[in-house]
């Protein structure tokens, strides 16, 4: 039986969606399929952006250590930026260009800008190392990166590499060997805005989001202007529909609300709940340099922060902290999470750590523009092995057998997701395309799940072969590449492994040729040179006999998986 906030919520968005509200869904075709969409929405990201950042103008947005920028300040900065492509590379509707770096408010201005252009926006993974941020780069034929100075700083260790680099934040020396130009000095020299804007359709390409699937290299999911734009404003209907019923209800809510931004942009959760939402509601966003749950609760206190979003394993640390209570995190309403499973346990512990505070998790993914489902307050405390249901009023999923087929509530199967914030497929990958979706729109995601009678979700395993690591996907097929790099391995499996802190950590188990000895230690120092920092293997083992076989002689790895994760319990339970 739905929750009482279930139905308050349901009953709240139908008349937020209602004929003739401002926010009305009616049904149209995309890519071929009759699907709800929003039909006062803005036609792009240009629209939406302009329209919302004009809107806010004048309050505070972006905070950064020292620094303070209102709304006006991003939109017009992004403008500039928008005006200096254009004008010294030539930048154009349908270019793609990277934005390599971690969150700094250049950033968000850059992101502004190009899509204000129609640029195709490549946010990259900002721990990527020099050849993954290459392969970044070209497979997605990006003509300019802009990045800071460590991402600029691995670019120019790349062989035979040419793309040119715009550098953020680095000294005026510093920037003449990393890159083509820095970006104070290409706006100095540039023109105020751009001097002709492409129109842009709602079918244009927007961004090109990277995410590590079960091959060995990253997809690059490809999100239209129309596909972003109603994954925000999906998030948008739900927060509308939140408030409203606070208000009902006679909360006090601050005159802003105030966003502590502790998850990359790069990734989708950074880039379409956090920020597009932001720039919608005119919420203030608060960078965190680096994750640190002491400095998180100094900032919480500080800026009398209301918004907490981050992997599990960040609201398990400020829970944990020492000093916890030493801190004012009283303006705190909302601790929610996403990019990982949480435990269930911990929901409880959350709620009873941060009294008045009410945890939730989200659900989403990549490819559906962070979209999927979400639980929330009383009704994530009632079920907290639940993602929750399905987002109103844009998405639906259905659980399916192998062949496509619905299956009843209750039953296992994998998890489907349709919505018209769904990207359109994979860049350049015709068959990835193909696999994972289907002509009806159903983007099938690779996780095994179960939806009960009340429509919420259960995830109970992946079909993939990846690791979720604090909200970071690791392809095992990669890593097992890099290991199997090492002239004396002779057959290696990657796994994930339990972590309370982090959900999954990578593991490992190695089989070598006969007459090698290799330490376990200088394997995985061995994987440094080529793998990301999070995806080098936290534990690896070598075995003595050649790994457990499959009849089609392929490695056992559900067996091998199952008997170190249990090695690793046991293990944990006797320290």
């Amino acid at each position: 039986m739905l929750s009482e906030l279930d139905k308050a919520l349901d009953a709240t968005v139908e008349v937020l969606i209602a004929p003739g509200a401002q926010l009305e869904v009616t049904t149209a075709t995309v890519r071929g399929v009759d699907l709800p969409v929003f039909k006062g929405a803005p036609p792009s990201m240009r629209e939406y952006l302009g329209f919302f950042l004009q809107a806010n103008a004048d309050k505070e947005f972006v905070v950064y250590r020292d620094e303070r920028y209102t709304f006006a300040d991003i939109y017009q900065q992004g403008i500039r930026i928008a005006a200096a492509v254009q004008h010294k590379y030539g930048i154009a509707k349908g270019d793609r260009v990277a934005i390599a770096m971690r969150n700094y408010p250049e950033w968000i201005a850059a992101f502004v800008g190009l899509l204000h252009l129609g640029a195709v926006v490549v946010p990259m993974n900002a721990w990527w190392q020099p050849e993954e941020l290459r392969y970044g780069a070209e497979d997605s034929g990006t003509r300019l990166i802009i990045a800071d100075e460590e991402r600029a700083r691995r670019f120019a260790t790349l062989d035979k590499f040419s793309t040119p680099v715009v550098t953020v934040r680095t000294g005026a020396g510093v920037a003449d060997e990393l890159g083509d130009c820095r970006l104070e000095d290409l706006l100095a020299s540039s023109p105020p805005t751009p001097w002709y804007l492409s129109p842009i359709a709602p079918s244009d390409d927007a961004t090109i989001m990277y995410t590590s699937g079960s091959t060995g290299f990253p997809k690059g999911a490809v999100a239209t202007h129309q596909g972003v734009v109603h994954g925000a404003m999906n998030y948008l209907v739900q927060g509308l529909a939140m408030l409203q019923l606070a208000q009902t209800a006679g909360v006090s809510l601050p005159e802003q609300q105030v966003m502590l931004l502790n998850v990359p942009l790069f990734h989708i959760t950074g880039s379409v709940p956090i920020l597009l939402v932001s720039i919608a509601i005119g919420r203030r966003m608060v960078i965190m340099h680096k994750w640190d749950a002491g400095d998180a609760l100094k900032l919480i206190e500080k800026e009398r922060a209301t918004y907490f979003v981050g992997v599990p394993t960040m609201s398990l640390e400020l829970m944990q902290h020492p000093d916890r209570d030493k801190y004012d995190i009283s303006t705190l309403l909302d601790i929610a999470g996403g990019g990982a499973a949480r435990p269930a346990e911990h929901v409880e512990r959350l709620a009873e750590a941060f009294p008045g505070k009410h945890p939730a998790i989200g659900y989403g993914l990549t490819e559906t523009n962070g979209v999927g489902a979400g639980n929330l307050r009383e009704n994530y405390r009632a079920k907290p092995a639940s993602t929750g249901r399905a987002s109103k009023p844009m998405v639906e999923i259905k659980i399916a057998d192998d062949d496509g087929n619905a299956l009843a509530a209750g039953e296992i199967g994998e998890v489907c997701i349709r919505s018209v914030a769904n990207v359109r497929g994979y860049w350049g990958k015709p068959v990835e395309t193909a696999k994972a979706f289907t002509a009806d729109g159903w983007f099938l995601t690779g996780d095994l799940g179960r939806l009960d009678e009340d429509g919420y979700l259960y995830i109970v395993d992946r079909k993939k072969d990846i690791i979720i690591r604090g909200g970071e996907n690791i392809s095992c097929q990669e890593v097992e590449a890099a290991i199997y790099g090492h002239p004396a391995v002779a057959e290696a499996c990657v796994f994930g492994l339990p972590d309370e802190r982090l959900g999954e950590i990578v593991g490992a188990v190695v089989y070598l040729k006969p007459g090698e000895m290799v330490e376990p230690a200088a394997l995985i120092d061995f994987t440094r040179d080529s793998l990301a920092a999070f995806k080098v293997p936290a534990k690896l083992w070598v075995s003595a006999e050649p790994l457990p076989k499959l009849g089609s002689a392929k490695i056992d790895k559900v067996s091998l998986r199952k008997q170190y994760r249990e090695l690793v319990v046991e293990r944990s339970a006797a320290e």
